[in-house]
């Protein structure tokens, strides 16, 4: 239960870290990882379907943040040119440009990890790597 514990609020820390840096651009977490996965795809865009299997999220989930980026004119949605019943989100340039300077925000926080040294944030990642392994997260 400990260890479970301390997971549990070390992701509460990380992430509220990791939501204040993003803030003055505003992202959430949920929002800059779908925004920075069309970035470094090779077109742009990517099927909502897509989306959801790289980041491991519902179709629901990926809606909604969908939605929010085009909101704020970072994405947009456009047919598929292969498939017309495919929707795809594509990032337009103003969403490059938020993109690049939330990451280059994320890397002044530290990614959340301030305070940790960096044998101990290598320590952190290959103790937890097995259960993301058994969870199915790695093909």
């Amino acid at each position: 239960m400990v260890a479970a514990t301390s997971i549990a609020r070390a992701q509460q820390i990380v992430l509220g870290r990791i939501d204040a840096a993003l803030a003055p651009h505003g992202l959430t977490f949920s929002r800059f990882e779908a925004l920075a996965l069309l970035h470094f795809s090779r077109a742009g865009a990517l099927p909502m379907g897509k989306i959801g299997e790289r980041l491991q999220v519902h179709p629901t989930s990926v809606t909604n943040t969908v939605t929010r980026l085009e909101r704020d004119g970072l994405v947009r949605r456009v047919p598929s040119e292969r498939d017309r019943r495919t929707v795809l989100a594509e990032i337009t340039p103003l969403g490059r440009r938020t993109v690049d300077a939330a990451a280059a925000a994320l890397v002044d926080a530290g990614f959340g990890l301030d305070g940790l040294p960096d044998d101990a944030v290598r320590r952190v990642h290959e103790a937890i790597l097995p259960l993301r392994r058994a969870a199915g997260d790695f093909g």
